[in-house]
């Protein structure tokens, strides 16, 4: 493709995904699905121009004010991601004149606002929980995440799967923490391969393998994955169950409900039953009252902590999402809890990165239910076997950081019932 064609396709596609009215990851498959003749390089470059802009939107929409053109032209050129020559060749002798400028600038001299790249009403709370460890943050979020996948315990052992994905040319190594997972170096298509098509491995983020293993389910258990989604981690717990036991998992939307389906097929599970529920009071759930051996709960939240995969989240969200988000996971946490028997565990979490959220969420309702009993974090991972558990833990709850463990943005707080 011409180079002036493909930056005015760079052009058109942030021009819709900079209206915000869509997730960035939709819009962007959407533009590929009408755009069908594009190759894999040119896919590349226009996806990860878009995402690269969004991360660093409030800087280069400064740097875009002394240019001229379409905005989005601007912006597209600022964060192209293709080959610097290719690009070149579809400017002309003012944008090259005005993109030699802008290189320049020595950007540790900016404000810190257009260092950061995040709304102020985002970056205050974090700074001020954060301290020196706020930049490194920000360091973290401006770079893509790693490809974590989970090996399925039912299917295959992990040594197993990393040699077999060594025969593929594609490099992976255990993660630190996770018994179950391998980090992958790289973008492969790993659904093309054997050990995902038999059902060996998932694509699921370390962070995410230890919720599961916090919730500690066990064989023969009664288990309720509360807000199951597409059922990365419901097809975790199925595996930590040994296929037996009977395990729930609920969500509100049939859609995401359909994703699990092919998923389950390759896990090889027989014990996971999906079911589609009105709310967090459906009859469903009240017909399991106390009858329950462990409740996760990944509640529905900012998604802030997946800001390397996601980095529109931090331009679609505001204070008050935030304050609606957590009427919603108060309210869902409080009729999850319904579930448990004495005895029983309940795990509440999310992938956000802001303490009203989590702790204050988690502090919220052991005020409320004083017949749960907080759990140690460490103590469960510790038993599950988790490496290095101690670096993952804050007072009695999980907390992971993508600047400090790899992982994406995570907390856990749990408890039994009495």
């Amino acid at each position: 493709m011409h180079p002036g064609a493909l930056l005015d396709l760079a052009t058109e596609l942030l021009r819709a995904v900079l209206r915000f009215d869509a997730p960035a990851d939709s819009v962007v498959s959407n533009f590929f699905r009408q755009h069908r003749a594009l190759g894999q390089r040119e896919r590349h470059t226009l996806a990860e121009t878009t995402y690269a802009v969004l991360r660093q939107r409030l800087l280069f929409q400064h740097f875009a004010q002394s240019g001229h053109g379409a905005m989005e032209r601007r912006l597209a050129i600022l964060g192209w991601q293709g080959s610097a020559s290719y690009l070149r060749s579809a400017l002309g002798p003012h944008e090259l004149q005005w993109l030699e400028h802008v290189g320049s600038i020595d950007r540790a001299s900016l404000p810190p606002k257009l260092r950061h790249n995040l709304p102020d009403w985002l970056a205050q709370p974090l700074q001020e929980r954060l301290g020196d460890e706020f930049w490194p943050l920000v360091a973290s979020l401006n770079e893509p995440a790693a490809l974590d996948l989970r090996v399925n315990a039912l299917k295959a052992r992990r040594d197993d799967v990393q040699a077999a994905l060594a025969a593929a040319n594609i490099d992976a190594q255990p993660t630190p923490y996770s018994p179950w997972g391998l980090r992958v170096r790289g973008k492969p298509a790993i659904n093309k391969l054997d050990v995902y098509t038999r059902g060996e491995v998932e694509v699921q983020d370390e962070g995410s393998q230890l919720l599961v293993l916090l919730t500690d389910a066990k064989r023969g258990e009664m288990v309720v994955d509360f807000c199951a989604g597409a059922g990365g981690k419901t097809l975790a717990l199925g595996a930590a169950m040994r296929n037996t036991g009977r395990l729930y998992a609920f969500d509100v939307s049939g859609h995401r409900l359909e994703a699990l389906k092919p998923r389950l097929a390759r896990s090889g599970l027989s014990n996971v039953y999906p079911a589609q529920i009105a709310h967090e009071r459906d009859e469903r759930i009240k017909r399991l009252g106390g009858k329950i051996d462990r409740v996760l709960v990944d509640a529905p939240c900012s998604g802030l902590g997946t800001l390397r995969r996601n980095p529109d989240l931090k331009w679609r969200q505001s204070p008050k999402s935030i304050d609606e988000l957590r009427a919603k996971q108060a309210a869902i946490l409080a009729s999850a809890s319904r579930l448990l028997k004495p005895g029983g565990r309940l795990v509440y979490a999310t992938c956000s990165l802001l303490a009203s959220e989590n702790e204050a969420i988690a502090q919220e309702f052991g005020e409320a239910h004083r017949d749960f009993e907080p759990l140690s974090a460490a103590n469960a991972l510790a038993r599950a076997h988790v490496n290095s558990f101690d670096e993952l833990v804050h007072g009695d709850h999980l907390r992971l950081w993508p600047h400090q463990h790899g992982t994406d943005g995570f907390f856990a707080a749990s408890w039994e019932r009495r």
